[in-house]
């Protein structure tokens, strides 16, 4: 495809993988980050992940090395700089819709009349993020699954204002990253977190009612349905207080019950007990 140059917005734990795949797919990528902390420990992840894939003799050493310095060379705090000359921006910060727009609405400013702005939101509508732009045909969803490196599978959410010829160059520059795609309309919590949250919401209703004990409820689901993961162990991996984020934001544009959040959740986030990054959630982390 004829887009070189690649922005990500945010180095976390999605942020970090969609600047590794981009990497390893030959794109010259800038990354931004609100900190230069936050900045050197996305490229240490980017480092960790890359030199386990050299371990394991998928890609070579020297490889490692030239993405990593790419990477670090093109790392910035600057909005500004790092979407200078961008073909293609993909912004993975933390879902708040209002730090969203205004990252869309300095987009719009600072990047190429060419350039495609895309979002890995897993709930907002694209449609929100479009119209605080003067290209809302360019603005367009492309929520990665985590672990990005390892998961194949892209939603690619059109809204009612993305252009057929934004849609055709996003699906060209995320097959070229050797994923898999399906379009879906725009949408609350577009397929996969709308499916996934109402699993999760589930099983801890369950836990509330005491069906099971969360290790069996892990393990029933995990023999029964062949994932390599349980409810409570994607709980603790996503993040509880990301979760109950996305159950809100789904009940608060749907209405519907189901999607309101289980109260032990709830309870949980306001302990601070998060998953893995806090050291406790439904299992505890040394």
């Amino acid at each position: 495809m004829s887009e070189k140059k690649v922005c990500v917005l945010g180095i976390g734990v999605m942020g970090s993988g969609i600047v590794q795949v981009c990497a390893q797919a030959g794109y010259d990528v800038s990354v931004v980050s609100r900190s230069e902390e936050s900045l050197e420990r996305g490229v240490e992840k980017i480092k960790n992940d890359l030199s386990r894939l050299a371990k394991k003799g998928h890609i070579k050493q020297e490889e490692t090395e030239r993405i990593v310095d790419a990477i670090s060379a093109n790392a910035t705090t600057s909005l500004e700089e790092g979407a200078k000359g961008a073909d293609f921006v993909i912004e993975a910060v933390y879902e708040d819709m209002e730090l969203k727009q205004e990252i869309f609405k300095e987009l719009d400013r600072v990047c190429p009349e060419h350039a495609i702005l895309g979002s890995n939101t897993s709930t907002f509508p694209i449609t929100s993020l479009a119209t605080v732009t003067k290209r809302p045909d360019k603005v367009i969803g492309i929520h990665f699954m985590n672990p990005v490196p390892l998961m194949r599978g892209v939603e690619i959410i059109k809204s009612l204002l993305t252009s057929e010829d934004t849609v055709s160059k996003t699906l060209a520059f995320v097959h070229s990253l050797g994923k898999e795609t399906v379009i879906v309309k725009d949408s609350p919590g577009f397929v996969t977190s709308r499916m996934m949250c109402l699993i999760l919401n589930e099983a801890v209703k369950m836990r509330e009612n005491e069906l099971a004990s969360v290790e069996d409820i892990d393990k029933i689901l995990k023999l029964s349905f062949n994932w390599p993961l349980g409810p409570f162990q994607l709980l603790d991996l996503i993040g509880i207080d990301i979760v109950v984020a996305v159950l809100n934001t789904l009940y608060k544009e749907t209405g519907w019950m189901r999607f309101k959040p289980a109260v032990l959740m709830v309870q949980m986030v306001r302990a601070g007990w998060t998953g893995m990054k806090a050291g406790k959630g439904f299992y505890e982390y040394k």
